[in-house]
């Protein structure tokens, strides 16, 4: 930052401040990561220079042909990485990357049938507030009652009952493991497409530690920024089938330019996706979650479905009398970043919530483990008992920072040939 501290010392500054946040800090957001030393090589490259509106070969201006080259390399890393006969890295985001399966075989006022945002679905997934809920007939399913846990057998009944054209299956806030097979099954049976939504398990799926969607549902699409590790941004995988509706409807049906930096960085982010470190992060990824998990039922916590089988984990905060935005708050004055969450049966604002979610990839990469974790859940679940007590918030504070400080910011990458 040495440029920027000379030309723009005020940007550079901000910049820093953060570093130290993330240095000094615990990150237990579930959509978020820490990238490698390489990813952020690539996405601060000289990539982004280049406009290349189209797609290897085919493109809208002249001097793409390194661009070409490394478009390639990530749609085939992508494609080998999840066994997929179609990649799109396009996308700028996961929910653009859904949107342009909407718009590629949707019409206007067509069902789509998706989890509840409320119950651990996604605002692209057919909110009223977002486009999705806007432009399509949205129907949703949700958790069941007592399990917190999909029911098949009554989403299969709503489905005959709904008849969609799409079926949407995947989460942003739901705990345990996902069948997708089951849901493909569903939409077959009523004639109607299937769209896998990976983005929060694309790193499970990718190695086994999640059944993976790909080549089971009709669509996959994922961020690359959550447990892929990678840079921000988005991709669709599919059969060959649908390829070229699928091209079109990201560029130019969606988007103009693509972000060559980005790309650049996903191929990065997917070739260390391939190296059988990875594979160990992602089961430490699980571990660390359903340690976190034990200790907070230990110390008396409500877990929404009663644990996990990924990593995250959603605390239901109804018992201790407090929303998810008082715990959110009182946490984040002790370095512990988090967010509030909306649970089944919510009674409360979305930006209130009777919820917290918890995830365990960005601590993951960084090195800590299951003692770490039950560290990390004790201090957690000392200030959920007691969020007004500012003394015991100020100790933990100090405990959250020499614990953080003492692992690295950025993950240990093996150079190792993966030929």
């Amino acid at each position: 930052m040495s440029y920027l501290a000379d030309h723009d010392p005020e940007i550079a500054e901000i910049i820093e401040q953060e570093r130290l946040r993330q240095i000094n800090g615990l990150e237990l957001i579930a959509s978020e990561n820490v990238v490698s030393k390489g990813v952020l090589e690539a996405v601060g490259s000289i990539m982004t220079n280049k406009y290349a509106e189209g797609y290897p070969g085919k493109r809208y201006y002249g001097g793409c042909q390194f661009h070409d080259i490394v478009e390639n390399i990530a749609r085939d890393r992508l494609c080998e990485l999840f066994g997929a006969e179609h990649a799109n890295v396009q996308p700028h985001s996961g929910s653009q990357a859904n949107q342009a399966v909407y718009m590629a075989y949707l019409k206007h006022r067509d069902v789509i049938m998706s989890q509840d945002l409320a119950q651990g679905g996604h605002l692209s997934h057919g909110s009223p507030v977002n486009i999705t809920g806007k432009w399509y007939t949205i129907s949703h399913y949700g958790v069941d009652s007592k399990t917190e846990m999909l029911d098949y057998g009554a989403i299969e009944e709503q489905a005959r009952k709904e008849k969609p054209k799409l079926i949407v299956c995947g989460a942003s806030a739901y705990p345990r493991e996902i069948d997708f097979k089951a849901f493909q099954e569903i939409a077959e049976s009523v004639g109607a497409l299937c769209m896998a939504d990976i983005a929060h398990i694309a790193g499970l799926c990718a190695t086994g530690l999640h059944n993976s969607p790909v080549g089971i549902v009709n669509f996959t699409t994922t961020t690359t920024h959550k447990t892929l590790r990678g840079p921000r941004g988005g991709a669709i995988m599919c059969n060959e089938e649908y390829a070229a509706d699928i091209d079109r409807s990201i560029f130019p049906g969606m988007q103009g330019g693509p972000l060559m930096h980005i790309i650049t960085g996903k191929a990065v982010c997917f070739r260390e996706a391939m190296h059988p470190s990875f594979t160990d992060y992602c089961r430490q990824i699980v571990k660390n979650s359903q340690t976190l998990a034990e200790v907070f039922l230990d110390e008396g916590l409500d877990l929404v479905s009663g644990g996990t089988d990924n990593h995250l984990i959603l605390l239901d905060l109804t018992s201790q009398g407090i929303t998810g935005l008082e715990a959110e708050q009182a946490l984040e004055k002790a370095n512990i970043t988090v967010n509030k969450n909306t649970i089944p049966r919510e009674t409360r604002s979305p930006f209130v919530t009777s919820g917290l979610r918890v995830g365990t990839p960005a601590v993951t990469s960084r090195g800590m483990k299951e003692d770490e974790m039950r560290t990390i859940a004790g201090m957690i679940a000392d200030i959920l008992k007691d969020i007004d007590n500012d003394a015991v918030i100020r100790q933990i504070h100090a405990q959250v920072e020499a614990l953080a400080s003492s692992f690295p910011l950025y993950p240990e990458i093996p150079p190792a040939d993966l030929s």
